[in-house]
């Protein structure tokens, strides 16, 4: 790739102290990784699941598990709400460890787990010349969603969130780069997105976080949920095609993913606020009916209804 944005030049990297417990942390990373990386695919697959099952006894994040489905699904059963909840944990473990394991993937190999749906779609839109924005969520494998398109050979860099270990932050760059897709930091977002789209790249965003007040509210599920405007107010800043998309796990003992990007069509009304809101909520509306799919695969450990609109709306 010419002219990347991971070929600028880069300030002198600034030493920092860790902690011990940063320190533990990272290398009890390195040895799951290691020990993850070393069996077979099927295996890790089955470890993952069973460290899932593992953190759902132990009751990690289980109240907001279920908070989270019956506000989603108020008219689901007990029983459908326990067993979707064990699933969940244990898609978050096979899903962990399919993370852990990326550091043996290659291309081809990422080819051959990835199943892409709508790629002619999306290299008509990359024909344009103004880049593509892909926004998807926590859902399925967002990494893996990243990766199925660089490749292919298409540039992609990710809007990450930093990690408060940097050492655990520093190797999830590296497993990334290895997959071709290069990190763009939220706050260099500004700056690094409209030189990317400006090369006819793509950008990869997962925005489905609480965006606490600095968001907009619209419907997810059918309550009003804090969202991030970034992807629409650079869709309509910047011309970009958007397109929601999202990488499922299919069934079976093989680890594949569907990967889907459907673009998402948006009229201007000439008022900016106006056509942030709609074009988010469309892709949030996008993102629930993926969900619906596979309950299972979405991450209902986060609080996403935790800011509370205010009155009226």
């Amino acid at each position: 790739m010419t002219d990347s944005i991971l070929e600028e030049p880069q300030p002198a990297p600034v030493k920092r102290k860790h902690s011990p417990a940063q320190r533990l942390e990272y290398a009890l990373a390195r040895s799951l990784e290691k020990a993850v990386s070393v069996m077979p695919e099927g295996a890790a697959d089955s470890f993952g699941a069973a460290i899932g099952r593992r953190i759902h006894d132990l009751g990690i994040r289980r109240e907001t598990v279920d908070e989270n489905l019956r506000i989603a699904f108020p008219e689901a059963s007990d029983d459908w709400i326990e067993t979707t909840r064990r699933a969940a944990y244990e898609h978050l473990g096979r899903e962990a460890a399919a993370m852990l394991r990326l550091s043996k993937l290659d291309e081809k190999a990422l080819v051959d787990r990835t199943i892409p749906v709508g790629w002619d779609e999306l290299q008509e839109a990359l024909s344009l010349g103004r880049g593509v924005i892909l926004v998807t969520g926590h859902y399925g494998n967002w990494e893996i969603a990243a990766g199925a398109v660089a490749s292919r050979g298409v540039r992609i860099g990710a809007i990450v969130r930093r990690q408060g270990n940097r050492l655990v932050d520093e190797r999830l760059q590296h497993l990334r780069r290895q997959l071709g897709v290069e990190t763009i930091y939220q706050g260099q977002a500004p700056s690094r997105v409209p030189r990317l789209l400006r090369s006819n790249g793509v950008v990869g965003i997962v925005g489905d976080q609480d965006a606490r007040r600095s968001g907009i509210f619209v419907p997810f599920f059918g309550r009003p949920a804090s969202t991030h405007r970034g992807p629409a107010l650079f869709a309509l800043r910047l011309g970009a095609p958007v397109f929601s998309c999202i990488a499922r796990r299919l069934p079976g003992k093989k680890v594949r993913y569907e990967v889907r990007g459907e673009r998402v069509h948006f009229e201007r009304t000439g008022d900016l606020d106006k056509d942030v809101r709609a074009l988010t909520a469309e892709l949030a509306l996008r993102l629930e009916r993926a969900v619906r799919m596979a309950p299972e695969q979405y991450f209902w450990f986060h609080k996403r209804w935790k800011t509370r609109p205010p009155a009226g709306v």
